[in-house]
């Protein structure tokens, strides 16, 4: 594509070929090279640019290619990127017309443009893969309301809660994560076809009609900026960063939950792992690698920040970065989401063994409601329960069965308000807020968040 400038029979030399080379990586985009050179040519056609009869033969040869290609043209192929590859198999189906294809474009808003249609592409996957996730959760607290189980707080037991109320709390993030791809999305739908190499074609060519045909949303303000902006990959990597973020506190809290010390829940066989050595072992792997595909899903984001934070307006070569951050990004999450789902859908829970982890201490603040009721305020009702506490555990006795003689020396109403506690269930329906663990507060919530997650809806 630029030999002519160059001494005759001098070409790059290999270590520059190998290190400038991106088709191993970029061979990918092929479909959308083709689809937009397809609607650059509509665009040339209607300039009168080219005749109608160059228009039908690019537009046929076109096709070819993408079947050439589909077929696996690209394997082993020696071209620099897919652009060049795209254009050698035009020239080898139509002949010299071919070389009126890149008429007024450059490869650096061609492959903006390439890169926008498969980012639009690949966050339809990712926010399908993440609706599913979130109603499998969705569909899982349903069937938890009535299991209660404590609810930790700094790795300690704290107040009592419902299972499906745990599963709502990692449900959210995923609607959250969902708005974050939807609004990625609006930006990426920016078309940089008709840019030029930064300054605009040469060639009247009618970008309004280029991004209704290719399905883009607004047409690129600015030519320079449009070549060298990278800001919707980038937006795009920290929306699927955060979202391994939270497959990994998901996972996190599954795995505590899955030891032998806890017991709350069993994995399925399919979703588990054993161990080469220890024939009892069940291992929570696909919960540890969900975790661990986070840490190269923030590298990925991190990578492509550091490589645009020095770079000068309009296109440098370094933005060749960008596609191999994003593929692997986009390929992790696809990859960890239905594992993870699929872990959700068939574990197994033991709502005996939550039950058996609910300890009396964690009705402390139920009692310090109980004095405020009785009109003590609550910043001194909280450090009589404190002491309640503390003589509980001097005592060996578990909060509720401090003798009575002994709270009522706490204060008077401490004694009463021990009888007053009832069950667990009446803890948790106090928690009756919305937002709170109540059963009125969670089926509202489920309610939502089925709508939020609802195949074709929009988070």
């Amino acid at each position: 594509m630029w030999g002519g400038r160059f001494a005759l029979g001098v070409g790059p030399s290999d270590a520059l070929d190998a290190l400038n080379r991106s088709l191993p990586v970029d061979h990918r985009l092929w479909p959308q090279d083709i689809a937009a050179s397809k609607a650059w040519v509509h665009a040339l056609g209607r300039a009168r640019v080219l005749s109608a009869s160059e228009e039908a033969q690019l537009l046929a040869g076109l096709d070819r290619v993408g079947d050439r290609l589909a077929d696996g043209a690209a394997v082993g192929a020696p071209d620099e990127d897919v652009h060049t590859l795209v254009e050698r198999l035009l020239y080898q189906e139509i002949g010299a017309v071919a070389g009126k294809l890149h008429t007024g474009r450059s490869r650096n808003d061609q492959v903006a443009t390439d890169l926008r249609l498969w980012t639009l592409d690949a966050i339809d996957q990712l926010d399908a893969g993440v609706a599913a996730l979130g109603r499998a959760l969705v569909s899982r607290a349903q069937g938890g309301l009535d299991a209660l189980l404590p609810g930790y707080t700094h790795g300690q037991r704290a107040q009592p809660v419902r299972w499906g109320y745990v599963l709502l709390a990692h449900a959210w993030p995923l609607v959250r994560d969902r708005q974050r791809l939807a609004d990625a999305r609006r930006r990426t739908a920016e078309l940089p076809l008709g840019s030029g190499a930064l300054a605009g074609s040469g060639f009247p060519v009618d970008r309004v009609l280029l991004k209704e045909a290719l399905g883009f949303r607004a047409v690129s303000s600015n030519a320079l900026d449009a070549t060298g902006d990278r800001d919707f990959v980038a937006e795009v990597l920290f929306a699927i960063a955060l979202t391994g973020v939270h497959l990994s506190r998901l996972g996190a809290e599954l795995i505590g939950y899955a030891s032998g010390e806890l017991g709350f829940v069993t994995l399925s066989d399919a979703f588990s792992t054993g161990s080469s050595l220890m024939p009892q072992k069940r291992n929570p792997d696909v919960f540890e690698l969900a975790r661990g595909k986070a840490g190269r899903l923030l590298g990925d984001c991190v990578a492509l920040l550091a490589t645009l934070k020095g770079l000068p307006a309009g296109y440098q070569k370094d933005l060749q970065e960008d596609k191999a951050l994003l593929f692997d990004a986009c390929d992790t999450l696809a990859l960890v989401l239905p594992a993870v789902t699929g872990a959700i859908e068939t574990l197994t829970i033991h709502p005996e063994r939550m039950a058996a982890a609910l300890d009396p201490a964690m009705r402390a603040t139920d009692l310090a409601d109980l004095l405020v009721e009785a009109g003590v305020p609550f910043r001194e009702s909280h450090g009589l329960v404190g002491r309640l506490v503390r003589a509980a555990e001097d005592a060996g006795v578990a909060l509720d069965q401090v003798a009575p003689d002994v709270a009522a020396a706490i204060h008077p109403a401490l004694a009463t308000a021990v009888t007053q506690l009832g069950t667990w269930e009446r803890s948790v329906e106090s928690r009756a807020t919305l937002g709170g663990a109540s059963r009125a507060s969670m089926e509202s919530q489920i309610e939502e968040l089925r709508r939020a997650f609802a195949p074709g809806g929009n988070a």
